[in-house]
């Protein structure tokens, strides 16, 4: 049995689901709840190219300080983000 080209052509074209579109989050929607948001010590948003996480350097990565509980500095999740390399 042989298909005829065109025809294989437009049966994928009329596959529910089918894009021609990379996959990943829609433009304008709204990030996902695994991407964390910027944290006061934090230097860059969390994924910009040349950073890093690194371990806060305010609760030496517990996420914790003793006068104030939460680490502000982490938000309490012990992590910045950092500059990597440099010139």
């Amino acid at each position: 049995m042989t298909t005829d080209p065109s025809q294989q052509a437009q049966t994928d074209a009329q596959q529910p689901g089918a894009s021609d579109q990379p996959a990943g989050a829609a433009p304008g929607s709204s990030p996902s709840t695994a991407q964390r948001q910027m944290a006061p010590g934090d230097e860059a948003p969390p994924g910009t190219p040349g950073t890093g996480e690194d371990v806060c350097p305010q609760c030496g990565g517990t996420g914790q300080v003793a006068e104030q509980g939460r680490c502000p500095n982490c938000q309490g999740t012990g992590k910045v983000t950092v500059g990597i390399g440099g010139a």
